[in-house]
């Protein structure tokens, strides 16, 4: 990896961290055709520079991070099946980290639900006068189940705001409380991730070159500052316009990624 690989991937996460096109999908993809050796550093850059990201939401909902520990409690609740489970499946995360084709195969399937997710949850969008938080309440059992969903985004392609999205609508909650409870659940799962991916770093005996810390710091940089101004695009997007466009998108790119798998050229990592 080179400094503008550095930073061409760091563009990519920031734009895609909260988008339901997978984040950590599009980087294995860029890395494939950009040629980046399928080394623990990659694997560690894709995955720490997605803390760069998510403080972005600490920065434009700082004031919901200070509203009530009961917020708090309800993120803890949320994050405690990633963190099970993460640790259950670390190699198997691993391997499939090294798989275009997974990429590709995840995209799809996602693209497939978005497609109707809009129509089978088309009341959550509909205000209840006799109650007014029906689709914006956040249980701690809602919680829970929205941190289930998060894990399905273990499988790289899957997108882990696409799923956590959707699973906050299957228990009736609307599309941006939804949106914004993956935002804010982002923070907890990505710092415990990056923790985890630099212990398992060092203790495989490995240690951060000075050329290395310099591309984790330009990519947590710029992929915080490319996330800020993406935020909101797709908040105010989603609101009105849903996931459709997501799910096409998603579709046509996981199919041309077969297609030049299969018939022009192998994509590796």
């Amino acid at each position: 990896m080179n400094t503008l690989q550095a930073i061409i991937l760091a563009i990519i996460e920031g734009i895609t961290e909260y988008l339901p096109v997978s984040s950590t999908g599009h980087m294995i993809i860029a890395s494939s055709f950009m040629r980046i050796a399928s080394d623990d550093f990659t694997k560690l850059f894709t995955i720490v520079i997605q803390l760069g990201a998510i403080l972005s939401v600490v920065v434009l909902y700082w004031k919901r991070f200070f509203q009530s520990f009961d917020f708090y409690f309800k993120l803890l609740v949320a994050f405690i099946p990633a963190v099970v489970l993460g640790l259950l499946l670390n190699d198997v995360i691993d391997n499939l980290l090294e798989s275009p084709v997974t990429v590709a195969i995840s995209l799809i399937l996602g693209g497939f639900v978005l497609l109707k997710v809009d129509d089978w949850f088309q009341s959550n969008e509909i205000d209840d006068p006799q109650n007014p938080t029906a689709h914006t309440n956040i249980s701690y059992a809602t919680a829970l189940k929205i941190g289930f969903f998060q894990c399905l985004a273990m499988i790289p392609g899957t997108s882990r705001s696409g799923a956590s999205i959707v699973g906050g609508m299957t228990q009736k909650i609307n599309r941006k409380t939804a949106a914004e409870f993956s935002f804010f659940l982002a923070v907890p799962t990505m710092f415990g991730a990056t923790a985890k991916k630099l212990y398992d770093y060092y203790k495989a005996g490995f240690e951060l070159s000075s050329d290395q810390i310099n591309y984790l710091i330009i990519g947590n940089v710029i992929a915080f500052v490319v996330a800020l101004l993406a935020i909101k695009s797709f908040i105010d997007y989603l609101s009105k316009k849903g996931f459709k466009i997501f799910g096409y998108y998603r579709i046509i790119l996981g199919v041309s990624l077969l297609v030049i798998h299969f018939f022009i050229f192998r994509l590796s990592v």
